[in-house]
């Protein structure tokens, strides 16, 4: 087996142990290890993307901001290239929902161009979900209050993926939302 396809393996494994008793907010509970596997799945096939480093921060990418990770475990683990995308890409759960939400929006024009790659397919991956369904306990507004932060997140990352970009814009037009 290659080196490269180990060390995604190796994410992939501590991701879906750091994230194993948790599910996504759908009806039906999915294993939140899909979300995950997902973005990383859209950052290869949607987006042709093969750099290890951006496929392993995209497995990882919610572990520090929804489990007991901590930053220097993921640096000792992966390296630092890997945990710094990782910081790039986590909220400061410190601050309330709604400042976390205006920090996505003001920091992503800021990011490195592996963030924002992966930010655009988590992004993605999150509006094909609540297309899909709409979690347990969200409102038809909810909705639609995230498909619009998200767009406004999206304008911050331009520039970065045409496909994805291409992908989002569709998602926003289906839902008459402008973009930039």
């Amino acid at each position: 087996m290659s080196s490269d396809v180990q060390r995604i393996l190796e994410a992939a494994d501590f991701a879906a142990k750091k994230h194993k008793n948790q599910r996504r907010k759908d009806p039906e509970g999915t294993p939140y290890i899909n979300h995950p596997l997902g973005v990383s799945r859209i950052l290869t096939h949607e987006a042709g993307i093969t750099d290890v480093i951006i496929l392993q921060a995209a497995l990882l990418h919610d572990t520090v901001e929804d489990t007991d990770t901590t930053l220097a475990e993921i640096e000792e683990s992966f390296g630092e290239k890997v945990r710094s995308i990782v910081t790039e890409v986590t909220d400061d759960k410190s601050l309330s929902k709604e400042e976390r939400k205006q920090q996505q929006i003001k920091h992503a024009p800021h990011c490195s161009r592996e963030a924002k790659l992966v930010k655009l397919a988590d992004k993605l991956y999150n509006l094909r979900d609540l297309k899909r369904c709409t979690p347990a306990g969200w409102t038809e507004k909810r909705v639609e209050e995230y498909f619009i932060w998200a767009s406004q997140v999206v304008a911050g990352l331009r520039g970065t993926n045409q496909a994805l970009e291409m992908s989002l814009d569709a998602l926003f037009k289906e839902r008459s939302i402008l973009t930039g």
